[in-house]
């Protein structure tokens, strides 16, 4: 069994002359950082999701057209563009040769390849975070090819291939375990802080916001449990998830207990949390001692620091941003 494929867009012109993937810029691209992060390529399934170079120039848009001229029931490339149903052979022959490999990872690289196995190609959004797919666990990332246009990607794609050469060592989806306490009441506000707040060592404090109100603030004691307070409802009457004035007064002093408790504080982005908290709601912020984005800022600069990106390099966790049915706005930049 291959532990590793990798599975790339289309044959340039080195490829076309070779008949073997990834050998001109990109394949040297992709070479240089397998080799820094470990993975040795010859012990690796390689491919393109077209062994064939699209002509006249080596864009993949010149294999679309329109829905009509599509491959049935799979999604749109890229807006309004739909990969021509001429080429399903060639997505005959990849989904057969992954089957015959049955690697435990197959790394996406760039957003064709994501669109192949996934059925999506918003490679910003869901790179990093593996996926499961009919043929093993996906993990899609940026193409080498867009390192040689963006030279500030290449940092990305290494983290990325860091945590293939993890994920490839088992081929089944592992998902981190944790117990998320939402819709509660206040008496689930009142045993989640007996059950798991009294004692704490260390408390990660969270909140959603939309305009100048707080929907709702998250707590978590540790990574495998966290409770999340609702302020905001959007099926609720008047939007408010409390049904009276007097049960969000105590929902909101059980939350400025636990923001003014001596359990040191850890925060993403904790300078907008802590003076959002305190300007809209007057709740001070006590033992404020780490902040995640800062951390990471500082340790690895060249990096994204966002709380979407840290979660894809450092958790096993979906792409939750795909996942959100409404918009929050925080500053995390």
């Amino acid at each position: 069994m291959t532990k590793l494929a990798l599975v790339g867009e289309a044959w340039g012109k080195d490829e076309e002359a070779s008949g073997l993937p990834f050998q001109g810029n990109a394949g040297r691209i992709l070479n240089s950082l397998l080799a820094q992060v470990g993975i040795v390529r010859d012990e690796c399934f390689v491919t393109n999701v077209l062994n064939l170079r699209p002509k006249p120039s080596n864009d993949i848009k010149n294999c679309t057209g329109p829905k009509t001229a599509g491959i049935p029931s799979m999604p749109a490339l890229t807006p309004g563009k739909y990969m021509r149903a001429e080429f399903q052979p060639e997505l005959d022959r990849l989904y057969a040769e992954l089957d015959q490999v049955k690697p435990n990872l197959i790394v996406a690289l760039g957003a064709t390849a994501a669109w192949a196995l996934l059925g999506t190609s918003g490679i910003a959004k869901i790179r990093g975070s593996v996926a499961a797919s009919p043929w093993g666990k996906v993990l899609p990332t940026y193409h080498p090819q867009a390192v040689g246009y963006d030279w500030s990607l290449r940092p990305v794609l290494y983290a990325d291939l860091c945590k293939a050469k993890r994920e490839a060592e088992f081929p089944d989806l592992r998902r981190p375990r944790r117990e998320i306490w939402v819709e509660p009441s206040l008496q689930d506000m009142d045993q989640f802080e007996y059950e798991h707040l009294a004692g704490a060592t260390m408390l990660s404090i969270d909140i959603e916001t939309m305009g100048d109100m707080i929907t709702c603030a998250g707590f978590a004691p540790s990574p495998q449990v966290a409770l999340v307070v609702p302020f905001y409802s959007a099926a609720a009457p008047g939007k408010n998830y409390w049904s009276t004035f007097a049960e969000e007064q105590q929902a909101w002093a059980l939350v400025a207990r636990w923001c003014k408790s001596p359990t040191p504080k850890v925060f993403q982005n904790g300078m907008y949390d802590v003076n959002f908290l305190w300007r809209t709601v007057g709740i001070p912020v006590a033992n404020a001692q780490h902040d995640t984005m800062l951390l990471s800022h500082a340790l690895q600069p060249e990096l994204p620091k966002g709380l979407a990106f840290l979660g894809s390099i450092h958790t096993n966790e979906a792409a939750w941003k795909l996942m959100r049915r409404s918009s929050t706005a925080k500053r995390e930049e």
